[in-house]
């Protein structure tokens, strides 16, 4: 591997909520990591728990929440390299007049902890790695 291990695992405890109800919300977790020193932030673990959605009889409810590498214009899909992680509950209404749409009309909330550890990457890893960001961004 071209980056050596600089600290120990490391648990980053994150949360965001909704800025309206039914309204796509971005947050970032700094990681403050030192450019100039190529540090990295090596993930090894991730957990996502949602806001319950809400049961609203003949509607189909949901709420969805991912963390990634860089920013998504919605949630990812773990698809996509950028994507780390994906929590998604559902509550499907059982009569036939349901629509397909998140429709919870409440705000709802992410909550999540990151763990993984710093690293020192050589020139040419983080390189490929900056360079891998900025093109799937």
């Amino acid at each position: 591997m071209g980056f050596k291990k600089t600290s120990d695992l490391i648990a980053i405890s994150f949360g965001v909520t909704e800025s309206a109800p039914d309204t796509y919300t971005e947050n970032e977790i700094a990681l403050q990591l030192d450019v100039l020193n190529n540090e990295i932030f090596v993930v090894v673990a991730a957990d996502l728990n949602c806001s319950a959605p809400p049961c609203i009889p003949g509607t189909n409810t949901n709420v969805a929440g991912a963390i990634s590498s860089t920013s998504q214009p919605t949630i990812g899909k773990l698809s996509s390299s950028n994507v780390i992680a994906v929590a998604q509950l559902d509550v499907r209404s059982t009569t036939p007049d349901a629509v397909d749409s998140a429709n919870t009309g409440v705000t709802a909330g992410l909550n999540g902890r990151l763990w993984g550890y710093r690293a020192k990457a050589d020139a040419t890893t983080y390189a490929a790695l900056v360079q891998s960001e900025v093109l799937s961004a």
